[in-house]
């Protein structure tokens, strides 16, 4: 039987956290016809309008190809314009439409009640420590860098050398 500690991880805390949160809103946008991709399309477009669409999809922590799909629909839609890169043509900007601009303006009340269900009873001094408590996690995670796996591989053999007996020459 598989066994962990799930009360001892701060992933899982905020993992399931983020689904709660995730969920609630996904259905609140349906009622708008507005899914959630779509949603972080325009979130992200909100906060850092000078992504490419490759850095858009490294920061929703997405494949580019299924950001693509979405993005291919929101244009055709009449939400997004795309246009390529004056610096690199391989590179994709995304620009909203005043169509899309209504949208995001109606998504913003929904997204802010379900902010306030979610941290309905949490007072503000523990928000500001959430926040401050991601903020170091990203912060650690941001100049972690595992050993690759070759070096892993390498280090193992390296350990199975040094547990092996000394030959004895006879």
């Amino acid at each position: 039987m598989l066994q962990y500690n799930f009360d001892e991880s701060v992933g899982y805390w905020v993992t399931m956290a983020s689904q709660s949160i995730r969920r609630v809103l996904g259905q609140r946008l349906s009622e708008q016809d507005l899914t959630l991709r779509q949603w972080e399309v325009l979130a992200m477009l909100a906060c850092n309008p000078e992504l490419s669409q490759t850095q858009m999809a490294d920061r929703m922590g997405i494949e580019p190809a299924t950001l693509a799909g979405v993005v291919n629909r929101m244009e055709r839609d009449g939400w997004i314009i795309k246009t390529s890169s004056s610096e690199d043509r391989r590179q994709s900007r995304l620009f909203p439409t005043a169509q899309a601009e209504s949208i995001w303006n109606r998504s913003l009340t929904l997204s802010a009640e379900v902010r306030a269900h979610a941290i309905a009873g949490v007072c503000q001094e523990d928000l500001q420590t959430l926040r401050r408590i991601c903020a170091t996690i990203r912060d650690n995670l941001s100049k972690y860098s595992p050993p690759p796996a070759a070096m892993a591989v390498i280090e193992a053999d390296s350990l199975d050398a040094a547990m092996d007996p000394v030959p004895v020459h006879s």
